[in-house]
């Protein structure tokens, strides 16, 4: 890992460019399922469209100044569904629709057999973002606590021996992806704030699956949802999070500009390094960079720098990129500001 202090990352995704994805269509949902509608790029040429987008995103990360850098996850219909219904065990054919806690229907994979992974699904990925960039490289998995609540179990008695498939399944790419040239690997688990009782039966226990053996650094994000999904009021607070102080994971990204979080919080995670949203997703207006270097002074009183790694509050996926491109240098900017305060 970098020796800088305050080093700057993002979480994940960086917004697709119009002549890729269908963004109005796009806007309306998180996929759970494969949307093949949502590619304005036929068959014969998305992998070529896919690449190209992704180096766009990988300059923009870097141009913008930040130390940390992702593919900006250009191939995804969203952060778990890629991966998740690549899996043995899931019918793709036939999802199951269900009714979210909004009151919408969604449709859901099904779980019909033991999940288990049948070969690589992001290494191509990894491989294409290390082969074009000589920062830092992150790359992200959905969590199997978050991808087993976004399915319907029609398979396991034992609901907690499907979660721990799916960590076991997410141990396997992950040990890919760590030999392709990931500096850091990121388990994207949002969804343990959804069923704390869940959570804290299986969690930590499936991450710590997920995670086993790996040596780059990890981290596990966790948010409230995307700001253009869940643009109301956001809760203060976690219910799921001083449980991680005694996870594996070295590093924990947590939502806080937005909803505004007590960061007194972070003195139950002494231990743990935390990448601190610091990048309202909710506003396509960009911060100042007085804005962002307040809001990094503000976790200092908490944390120490050396375990502080600011960063945008959510993946970026749907922000417009003039937004998300100023927002990562304002980031980068009222970062340096602080830095050089503590020099």
């Amino acid at each position: 890992m970098t020796e800088r202090l305050l080093p700057t990352t993002v979480v994940g995704s960086y917004p697709q460019p119009d002549w890729l994805v269908d963004r109005a269509l796009l806007r309306t949902m998180v996929p759970r399922v494969r949307v093949r509608e949502l590619w304005r790029v036929e068959e014969p040429y998305l992998a070529q469209a896919q690449d190209d987008a992704t180096l766009l995103a990988i300059r923009d990360m870097e141009r913008a100044g930040i130390d940390i850098i992702t593919d900006g996850e250009m191939r995804r219909e969203s952060y778990s569904n890629r991966f998740a219904t690549a899996l043995d065990g899931i019918d793709n054919d036939n999802p199951a629709t269900i009714t979210n806690r909004t009151g919408r229907s969604v449709s859901v994979p099904r779980v019909v057999g033991k999940v288990r992974r049948k070969g690589p699904v992001e290494l191509g990925d990894m491989e294409f973002l290390r082969r074009n960039t000589t920062r830092l490289a992150k790359i992200t998995l959905p969590g199997p606590f978050t991808m087993a609540q976004q399915a319907k179990n029609e398979f396991y008695k034992d609901v907690d021996e499907m979660v721990m498939d799916f960590a076991a399944a997410v141990n396997e790419e992950a040990h890919d992806l760590q030999a392709a040239g990931a500096d850091v690997i990121q388990i994207d688990d949002p969804w343990l704030r959804n069923d704390p009782d869940a959570a804290k039966r299986i969690a930590v226990r499936a991450l710590d699956r997920a995670l086993a053996g790996l040596k780059v650094p990890t981290v596990v994000h966790l948010c409230f949802g995307y700001a253009a999904v869940v643009p109301t009021q956001k809760p203060a607070g976690y219910s799921f999070l001083p449980q991680l102080a005694s996870s594996a994971v070295d590093q924990i990204s947590i939502e806080a500009a937005q909803p505004r979080l007590d960061l007194g919080i972070l003195k139950d995670l002494s231990n743990k390094t935390i990448v601190l949203g610091v990048i309202d997703l909710g506003d396509e207006t960009i911060e100042t960079l007085e804005t962002v270097a307040s809001r990094i002074r503000a976790a200092l009183k908490f944390i120490d720098a050396k375990r502080l790694i600011p960063a945008p509050d959510c993946g970026m996926k749907y922000l417009a990129r003039e937004s998300a491109f100023g927002k990562l240098k304002a980031l980068s900017e009222g970062t340096a500001i602080v830095r050089k305060e503590l020099q």
